[in-house]
């Protein structure tokens, strides 16, 4: 919908210099997203990291007319026929102009918001509802203060129905998107520990969170969920509420069973007395969790009961990131199966255009039929073609009926299939050369084969990190702290074998108190890369100490011979007041002063000011193990003893900490000031060697394939005998990757399409064989050595050992790959 600079300057009551008449149809906060400037408005937003106001030059010389700034140019006359309007806060100004464009709107619009989940329930909701309407939804996960008004704008006169997503990382900040979307259906995902440091509880962020539905028509929400309902209930709504339950019956929409299969779930329900059932092509309990939000909405919006069982079954996984992948030819591959709509293809050819390290390769878009707009395809193709053009898409390859009618709009070398299976017969994709590819299909389509064909088969091994499962990890054990306690999370030993860089960034990104590794040098790498956070060094060498001064590391100190030296030394350098960590042993006999230690340590420390007493803590010995339940109460016991002791006899905090992964799930009141994560926080739970999310994926793929008759024998000193006619798969990776030998000679196995394949014979240093006999696979298929569908727990019990040691044992020849959405 379009909107004149006039209406706009009364809307947000703006203080205006400039003439010029305008009509403004995109609104634009990021100046690298420019796409039609002549009827771009530009709000020069101040953040904590950036000041738009940098930008006007710049976007005036590409063409902008038209900005809501705080702070008028210096320099006016540079920007003649421009118009600013003035405010005293354009993100406030920005909020007001989406407000009053949701005010056009009587239609019913779905507010969701919650810790997890808000993205996906969202989409799922697009796929069950947008057959029977047209619907404006929340590009990606645009729910902040800034990206809820910019998805409000994006209604116009051919939606039916809105769905926007919420979210929040501060008290006081969902009034302000409230007013904005102002939802007639509200849902909450969940609660969990997602930004919990600025809140003071979880009631206190559930409550923040509910003052998105204080004017909806319905709220849905897990019935059984006590903290959601207790928190419901305080808010004295008068809407009415779908709190679904697996444990009530008498909720108006109740749970009856949930079946799990291999590939799907079954779920039957009883809405208003009447029963039924759907499945959903997936197993995991999130999944399971957010179709059941996305069913009660059905039900309310009077979808039958029949078609949510159709489009429960075609649910497909939302990706929730762009995928860039090395293509064939010396070609970029773009994978794009988010959605395909014209808001989605706007931030995917937005993403294209600023790689920065494709410069000089052509930008090709293979783009299908734009399905289930809600536009006609006149309109629908123009403004693709004006999207096209404006992000300097040099070739497009189309595929379908409706855009092959709309070849002319495209002025560009261009090409049009009418299915996908003429575009895969034909020559075309063998002959793309040092180009960047954008694939960006509707599902119909299956572009996935198009991606395949594509995409360049290197043999190679990689341990692929999951950052966004790290920080839900993260946030699964925040949760479980009071709101002051502080976390230390460790990164010792390249983060467990992640790569301690890329993971200190993230939890520095995601404010721990504090990274703990085990010697200076890997502290001092860190610093090096640009982290700032505090650092302890868990095993401090006397060599170090210099090291240990100059990039801030905080030593732990364990014993009299240390802490003299470090103090020597700290005077030797004029440094006083140097943080340290006084360690305990109450019960492991490892390193630690004994509590009958304290007093002469106190009297040492009062002595010098070189050092200071940062933190005292101890370790547990056996924290995830019931049978040593009463010892770790003793251990508990004399900590806290001993520690009050050093406390007392100093002014200053002295932060206190004993719990490590498994003491913070199992002994809440072991929590003092601070914690310690460290196999938590790598997806696995010590107590049930079960995995939390997994993070770590180690995969590579089949170099070749024998077939090797019976009573052969496959590999070094003849130890793989075969007892059939065997089809043998090599693989690259061996014990000097990590791979340990002990998984060889049918010990263990790895995962080929999706299905066990045993080791066979002895592991290589750089190669092993896989018996894939019964196994639909071809050289170049992919192999998962541990992950989603193989935890590294079930190597570790194969191996009698524990998943640290195989996580570690990952050799840094291994190439690490990082994903986040």
């Amino acid at each position: 919908m379009s909107s004149s600079i006039e209406n706009i300057e009364k809307v947000l009551g703006a203080k205006r210099f400039g003439d010029r008449s305008a009509q403004i149809d995109w609104i634009l906060t990021d100046s690298r997203s420019l796409c039609f400037p002549e009827e771009t408005l530009f709000f020069a937003l101040k953040t904590k990291r950036n000041d738009g106001h940098k930008y006007l030059p710049e976007l005036y010389e590409r063409g902008v007319r038209n900005f809501v700034v705080g702070e008028l140019p210096a320099d006016m006359k540079s920007f003649q026929d421009a118009n600013f309007l003035q405010l005293a806060n354009p993100l406030k100004g920005l909020q007001k102009l989406a407000e009053k464009h949701r005010e056009q709107f009587q239609i019913p619009v779905i507010g969701i918001t919650g810790s997890n989940g808000k993205t996906i329930v969202k989409e799922w909701l697009y796929q069950l509802l947008s057959p029977d309407r047209v619907v404006t939804r929340s590009p990606r996960s645009y729910n902040s203060q800034i990206g809820v008004p910019l998805s409000v704008w994006l209604m116009n006169e051919r939606t039916e129905l809105a769905i926007f997503e919420a979210g929040i990382s501060e008290m006081g900040e969902m009034e302000a998107l409230q007013t904005i979307i102002k939802p007639t259906v509200g849902i909450l995902t969940n609660i969990g520990g997602a930004h919990q440091e600025n809140f003071f509880s979880l009631q206190d962020k559930c409550m923040e969170k509910l003052t998105l539905f204080k004017d909806c028509d319905v709220i849905i929400y897990d019935g059984d969920n006590e903290l959601i309902s207790s928190c419901v209930a305080k808010s004295l709504f008068t809407s009415r509420e779908i709190a679904w339950s697996k444990k009530d019956n008498e909720r108006p929409l109740f749970i009856e069973s949930i079946q799990k299969g291999a590939h799907a779930t079954t779920i039957k329900y009883r809405y208003l007395g009447m029963p039924n059932e759907f499945s959903i092509p997936f197993i995991d309990d999130a999944s399971i969790e957010n179709s059941l939000h996305c069913l009660a909405v059905a039900l309310y919006m009077m979808v039958s009961p029949e078609q949510i069982t159709e489009r429960m079954a075609r649910l497909e996984q939302i990706a929730m990131r762009l995928e860039v992948k090395e293509g064939k030819n010396g070609c970029v591959l773009i994978n794009d199966s988010y959605n395909s709509d014209l808001a989605s293809l706007d931030i995917a050819l937005d993403f294209m255009s600023r790689r920065s390290d494709d410069k000089g390769k052509k930008r090709t878009l293979i783009l299908s039929d734009m399905l289930e707009t809600g536009q006609s395809g006149k309109l629908l193709y123009r403004q693709v073609a004006e999207l096209v053009h404006s992000r300097g898409v040099e070739k497009i390859i189309g595929v379908g009926e409706e855009i092959r009618t709309a070849a002319a709009r495209f002025e560009i070398e261009k090409y049009f299939f009418r299915t996908t299976e003429e575009l895969l017969e034909s020559d075309l994709l063998a002959g793309l050369r040092n180009e960047v590819i954008l694939v960006k299909g509707s599902r119909a389509f299956h572009f996935d084969r198009i991606s395949d064909r594509l995409e360049l088969k290197v043999h190679e091994t990689i341990l692929e990190i999951n950052l966004n499962a790290l920080v839900d990890n993260l946030n699964y054990y925040r949760s479980k702290l009071k709101p002051e306690t502080k976390m230390v999370c460790m990164v010792k030993a390249s983060a467990y074998g992640a790569g301690s860089y890329e993971i200190a960034k993230t939890l520095q990104d995601h404010r721990v108190d504090y990274l703990a590794v085990a010697v200076a040098d890997e502290g001092s790498d860190l610093r090096k890369a640009g982290i700032t956070c505090s650092i302890m060094i868990m095993n401090p060498e006397l060599t170090a100490f210099k090291t240990m001064f100059d990039y801030k590391l905080e030593p732990e100190v364990y014993s009299f011979h240390l802490l003299n030296e470090l103090i020597k030394a700290a005077e030797k350098e004029g440094v006083t007041n140097f943080p340290i960590h006084i360690k305990l042993d109450t019960g492991m006999h490892r390193l630690g002063f004994a509590p009958e230690e304290i007093p002469e340590l106190i009297d040492r420390l009062k002595k010098q000011t070189a050092v200071i007493p940062r933190s005292v803590f101890s370790h547990l010995v056996g924290s995830d193990g019931a049978q040593f339940d009463s010892f770790t109460r003793r251990q508990i016991e004399m900590f806290e003893a001993a520690s009050e002791c050093l406390q007392e006899a100093f002014q200053h905090k002295i932060l206190r900490h004993i719990c490590n992964t498994a003491g913070i799930e199992r002994y809440p009141g072991a929590q003092f000031d601070m914690v310690r994560l460290g196999i938590g926080l790598y997806g696995i739970d010590p107590f049930t060697n079960q995995i939390i999310h997994n993070v770590s994926t180690l995969k590579t793929t089949i170099l070749q394939i024998h077939e090797v008759p019976k009573e052969e024998t496959v590999g070094y000193s003849r130890k793989g005998h075969l007892e059939r006619d065997s089809r043998i798969a090599a693989i690259p990776i061996g014990y000097a990757d990590g791979l340990n030998r002990r998984l060889g000679n049918g010990h263990a196995y790895c995962l080929v399409n999706g299905q066990k394949a045993p080791y066979v014979g002895n592991i290589c240093m750089d190669v092993c064989m896989i018996d894939v006999t019964d196994i639909d696979c071809k050289e170049g298929d992919k192999t998962i050595i541990f992950g989603d569908d193989l935890p590294v727990t079930v190597l570790s019990e194969i191996l009698e050992t524990i998943p640290y040691e195989i996580l570690t044992s990952v050799s840094n020849r291994v190439k690490r790959v990082y994903y986040q959405n």
